[in-house]
C-alpha cells in the first residue's frame, strides 16, 4: 500500500485530464435528484456506470472538485486490489503470490488506470471484481449459500463499474478447470449461470450505450469479422509484449492499418491460435500456462476490437483495457519465479526478500517516471505526440484546451486542428472545432462547412448539430437551426441537454415572430422543471415582445430569483418596467444591471432615460455623461444628454451634443428630429 502510494506521488495533486471533467459529477447531478438520475436515466452521465458515478458523486460532496481526493481513492482502489490478488492466489495455493501482489500494484503498465481519473472505472470494478472472485471461491470450497450471494452482489456491483468484468464466470471456469482437470455441469457450470446472464445483459446495454449516447460508430468503426480477428490477434501480442517489456508506453498508441489483403497480418491471429494449441498438448505437463493465456484472452474479448468502443478511433489498443487481463499473466510469472527461487535457496528469506526488492524497484521507478506525464494535460498530450506524431486526437485536444483558455484564436490554434484534420480527414471531433474558431474569428461560412462535416461524418454527434443549429439561426435559417436543435435533443436525450436544446427552439421560434408557439414551448419546459431558469427568461422575453408587460416582469422578477446576479436580466426588466409606463419603478433594476455590468454603455443610457422620465434630470445626465466616458461615439447617449441638457436650460451645451452626434453620423434623421425637441423644450423654459 505505501510502495503504490509513494511510486504515484507525482500524480497526487494531478490535474483534469482528457474527459476528466465530464466523469467529475455535473452541476446538474450534485443533488439528490441527480444521484436518482445516474442510477435511473441513461445518458445522463457519459457511460451509464451507476455506481461508478455515484461514487464520484459522494467525492464531489466530500471535496468538490479539488483533484487530490480522487487520486488518493484511485490509488488507494488499486493497492487494495493488489492486496486481493494475492490473498486469492493464497487460497488457490499458487506460489509467488507477494511477487505477483507487488508487480501488479507497481506495473507501469498500470500508470493510465491508476493517474487518470476517469478509470476509477478500472480501479473499483477491479476491487469488486477479485472481492467477487475470493467470495465465489470460498462458495466453491464451502458450498454456503452466504459465499454464493455475496459473490454475487460483488459482481453485480462490478458490472455497475465497468462492464468488462462481464468475463468473471468464464474466468472462474478456467481456473477450476486448472484446479481439478475437469468441470462438472452441476456443481461447477450451473451455479455460475445467473453470472453469465446479467454478465451478458451488462455487456449487451455497454455495446448499445457505446454507440448510441458515447459515439462509437461512423467510418472509422466500419471493419469487417476479417479485419476484426487481425485486429484481436495482433493486440493479444501487443498486451503481452507490453507487460513483458514495459518501456515506451503512451497515452495513445499509433492506430494500426489494417488491410485484410496484407498476408503477414495474418500471422497475429495464428500465432495466437498455435499458442494455445503448443500450450493444449502441454496440459498434462501442467495447465497453468493454457489456463493463464486462457483467462488473458477472454479478459480481453471486450476490448479486442469485436465491439465498438469509442477509444477505438484513436488505437486499437490503450494500457488500461489490460488492467484486469493482465493478473493471470503475472500470477503465472510470479509463480514460475517463486518456484525457481524455492529450488535454488529452500526456505531462505533474505532470497525471497532480495527478488522482492529486484522485482518492486525498477518497476516503481518506471512507474514514478511514467506517472509525471499525468500530472497535467499539457504534458500528457505533448509527450504522446512526441512519441506517437500521428496522434491526431492528441492535435485536436491541445487546439481545443487553447480554444478553452482564450477567447481569441490563435494560429497554433488553428494549426493543431488542421493538423488533426490532415492526420485524419474523417475526424468530426476536429472538424466541430475548427468549425468554433472559425466563429470565433467571424468566418461564418467555413465555420458552417466544419460543422456540416462533422455531423456527416458522425451523425450522432449532438454538439455539432447545435454548432451548426446556431450558425443557421444567425443567418436567418430558422426551420432548418430548429431541425438541428431537434437532431441535438434526440441524440442527447437527457434532461439537462434536452431542456438546452428546447430554450434554443424556444428562442428561434420567437425570431421568427411565433411566439404563442415559444411561448407554449417554454411553458412546457416550466411545467416539469419550474426551476428552469432558461425557459423562465425566454418566456419572460417572448411576453415583452408580444407586449403582455406584467406578466413579462413577473417572468422576469421569477428569473432573478433563481439567478440574482444576471445583469442582462435586471436590464429587460427595466425594459419591461418601462414599456408598462413603470419608469419609477425602472430605475432599481436599472441601477442594478449597471452595478453588476459597470462598464455597460447602454445600461447607463437607460438608466439615464428612466431617470429623465421621472424627473431626476441632474442624475440622468451624470449616468449618460458615465456612458459617454465608455462610448465616446455613441449617438443615442449623445442625443439623450442634448435633451437633458435642454430640459435644464443649457442650450449651448444641449447644442454641443447634437453637433457632435451629426459629426459621428451626419445623415443620422433621428439626431435631427431630436435637436428640434430639445429646441423646443429649451424654448418653453426659457418662457
Amino acid at each position: 500500500m505505501l510502495a503504490t502510494l509513494a511510486a504515484y506521488q507525482p500524480v497526487w495533486h494531478g490535474g483534469v485530464l482528457w474527459d476528466d471533467a465530464a466523469h467529475i459529477t455535473q452541476p446538474g447531478l450534485r443533488s439528490i435528484g441527480g444521484l436518482w438520475r445516474i442510477w435511473f436515466e441513461v445518458g445522463a452521465t457519459q457511460q451509464y456506470y451507476p455506481l461508478v458515478h455515484s461514487a464520484f458523486w459522494v467525492m464531489h460532496r466530500l471535496w468538490g472538485d479539488q483533484t487530490l481526493g480522487y487520486h488518493l481513492v484511485n490509488i488507494f482502489l488499486h493497492a487494495l486490489s493488489a492486496c486481493l490478488f494475492a490473498l486469492i492466489l493464497r487460497r488457490l495455493h499458487v506460489a509467488g503470490a507477494i511477487f505477483a501482489a507487488v508487480i501488479f500494484a507497481l506495473h507501469p503498465v498500470h500508470v493510465e488506470s491508476v493517474a487518470w481519473m476517469t478509470e476509477l472505472k478500472n480501479t473499483l470494478s477491479g476491487t469488486l471484481y477479485l472481492a467477487a472472485a475470493m467470495a465465489y471461491l470460498d462458495f466453491d470450497d464451502s458450498r454456503r449459500r452466504r459465499g454464493y450471494v455475496l459473490a454475487l452482489v460483488l459482481f453485480s456491483l462490478a458490472l455497475l463499474s465497468k462492464s468488462v468484468v462481464a468475463t468473471l464466470p468464464a474466468a472462474l471456469l478456467v481456473v477450476f478447470w486448472w484446479r481439478r482437470g475437469r468441470l462438472r455441469w452441476r456443481a461447477d457450470v450451473l451455479p455460475l449461470a445467473p453470472f453469465f446472464a446479467i454478465g451478458v445483459a451488462g455487456g449487451l446495454t455497454t455495446v448499445w450505450v457505446e454507440r448510441t449516447i458515447v459515439g462509437a460508430e461512423g467510418t472509422m468503426f466500419q471493419l469487417t469479422l476479417i479485419e476484426r480477428c487481425l485486429i484481436a490477434g495482433r493486440a493479444i501480442w501487443f498486451y503481452l509484449a507490453t507487460l513483458a517489456w514495459p518501456v515506451n508506453l503512451m497515452f495513445i498508441y499509433p492506430r494500426w492499418d489494417i488491410d485484410q489483403r496484407l498476408w503477414w497480418q495474418y500471422l497475429y491471429p495464428l500465432g495466437v491460435v498455435a499458442l494455445v494449441t503448443a500450450l493444449w498438448l502441454l496440459r498434462k505437463r501442467s495447465r497453468a500456462p493454457l489456463a493463464a493465456v486462457l483467462v488473458f484472452c477472454g479478459t480481453l474479448v471486450p476490448a479486442l476490437g469485436f465491439f465498438n468502443v469509442f477509444p477505438f478511433q484513436f488505437s486499437f489498443v490503450a494500457d488500461h483495457f489490460q488492467y484486469q487481463a493482465s493478473l493471470p499473466i503475472i500470477a503465472l510469472v510470479a509463480g514460475g519465479l517463486a518456484t525457481l527461487v524455492a529450488r535454488w535457496r529452500p526456505q531462505s528469506s533474505m532470497v525471497e526478500a532480495t527478488v522482492l526488492l529486484g522485482l518492486a524497484a525498477p518497476l516503481a521507478a518506471l512507474t514514478f517516471s511514467l506517472s509525471h506525464q499525468y500530472a497535467d494535460v499539457d504534458t500528457l498530450y505533448r509527450v504522446t505526440i512526441s512519441r506517437n506524431p500521428a496522434c491526431w486526437m492528441c492535435e485536436n485536444n491541445l487546439g481545443g484546451l487553447q480554444l478553452a483558455r482564450s477567447s481569441g484564436v490563435s494560429e497554433e490554434t488553428i494549426a493543431h486542428f488542421t493538423h488533426a484534420l490532415e492526420l485524419s480527414p474523417d475526424y468530426a471531433f476536429a472538424h466541430n472545432n475548427l468549425g468554433v474558431a472559425w466563429r470565433r474569428k467571424g468566418l461564418t461560412d467555413q465555420a458552417m462547412n466544419e460543422f456540416r462535416e462533422a455531423v456527416r461524418l458522425q451523425p450522432g454527434f449532438f454538439e455539432a448539430h447545435y454548432n451548426l443549429g446556431i450558425e443557421l439561426q444567425r443567418l436567418g435559417k430558422y426551420d432548418e437551426a430548429i431541425q438541428q436543435f431537434r437532431f441535438y435533443v434526440h441524440f442527447r436525450p437527457d434532461e439537462a441537454s434536452k431542456m438546452s436544446a428546447d430554450n434554443m427552439i424556444g428562442r428561434t421560434l420567437a425570431t421568427q415572430g411565433r411566439f404563442d408557439e415559444a411561448a407554449g414551448l417554454f411553458r412546457q419546459l416550466l411545467s416539469t422543471r419550474p426551476d428552469n431558469p432558461e425557459a423562465r427568461s425566454g418566456l419572460a422575453d417572448v411576453l415583452l415582445r408580444q407586449g403582455r408587460h406584467d406578466e413579462a416582469v413577473r417572468e422576469y422578477r421569477e428569473y432573478l430569483r433563481l439567478v440574482p446576479d444576471n445583469a442582462s436580466a435586471h436590464h429587460s426588466l427595466g425594459l419591461a418596467l418601462v414599456a408598462g409606463d413603470r419608469e419609477e419603478e425602472a430605475i432599481e433594476p436599472f441601477s442594478r444591471a449597471v452595478a453588476l455590468q459597470p462598464q455597460s454603455a447602454p445600461y447607463r443610457q437607460d438608466l439615464g432615460n428612466a431617470l429623465a422620465a421621472t424627473g431626476r434630470i441632474d442624475e440622468a445626465i451624470a449616468s449618460y455623461e458615465q456612458g459617454l466616458a465608455l462610448a465616446p461615439t455613441n449617438v443615442g447617449i449623445h442625443n439623450a444628454l442634448g435633451i437633458a441638457f435642454a430640459a435644464r436650460g443649457r442650450t449651448q451645451e444641449a447644442l454641443a451634443q447634437f453637433q457632435r452626434s451629426l459629426e459621428i453620423q451626419p445623415d443620422n434623421a433621428q439626431t435631427r428630429r431630436d435637436r428640434e425637441t430639445a429646441m423646443r423644450l429649451a424654448a418653453r423654459n426659457a418662457r
